[in-house]
């Protein structure tokens, strides 16, 4: 899921370079994805915590511990996203001077950081809800949420405002917030419509099918080294 969603971002890199400016476009984004990538490494270790904690929590029949740990990492990650966003905002004239010292590149970063912002507090929170899914066991249906939200809404949107209306980069990067938004919102409504009680009972289940299999593996292991 996570390659998912980083060829994403790739591929509205390349199609950056179709503009009728590409040089700056493509320079303004790359500067912006780079950022973007890097605080997202934050999200990351959000996303792999809550699989873990969810995942232990339901397998230990705990659906309260379960819920508890999906509000507070999600709450904690958002409050970071939302700090980074700030610092990226208070920083949006210079910040890519770290990069290039193109006094045009950084005009154009300038005016793509408020999306730029927005990418990153909506980073802090679809991760996390992601690991809750795969914690919950819910890999298949995050994968075809992340599918047609990225890939059947975000590029094409992105290719539409920023080719059609004309946007330029600004209009790429709307189209990519656009499936993320879609996505976060997704993902926000199953989470919360969740019945902590009967993920317990279908993680139960899942663990009793694997013991099962288990003990049937095990009478023919030991004949065979009979």
């Amino acid at each position: 899921m996570l390659c998912l969603e980083t060829w994403y971002f790739q591929i509205l890199v390349l199609i950056a370079g179709l503009l009728k400016n590409p040089e700056i476009a493509l320079d303004s984004l790359a500067v912006c994805t780079a950022v973007s990538a890097l605080l997202f490494m934050v999200s990351v270790g959000f996303n792999a915590a809550a699989s873990v904690r969810v995942s232990n929590e339901l397998g230990e029949g705990n659906p309260k511990s379960a819920a508890f740990s999906v509000v507070m990492v999600t709450l904690v990650s958002f409050i970071i996203a939302v700090i980074e966003a700030v610092i990226v905002l208070a920083l949006r004239d210079v910040i890519s001077y770290a990069f290039t010292s193109g006094e045009t590149v950084a005009n154009a970063v300038s005016e793509l950081c408020p999306f730029l912002a927005v990418t990153l507090v909506l980073n802090g929170v679809q991760p996390v809800l992601s690991g809750v899914a795969v914690g919950c066991g819910w890999q298949a249906f995050v994968a075809y949420v992340n599918v047609g939200c990225y890939y059947v809404v975000g590029i094409p949107v992105g290719c539409l405002l920023g080719f059609k209306f004309d946007l330029g980069a600004k209009g790429i990067w709307g189209g990519m917030i656009g499936g993320t938004v879609m996505q976060t919102f997704i993902l926000l409504w199953v989470t919360l419509c969740t019945d902590w009680n009967k993920e317990v009972e279908k993680a139960k289940m899942r663990l009793d099918k694997w013991d099962d299999k288990t003990k049937q593996r095990r009478p023919s292991q030991d004949f065979s080294h009979s």
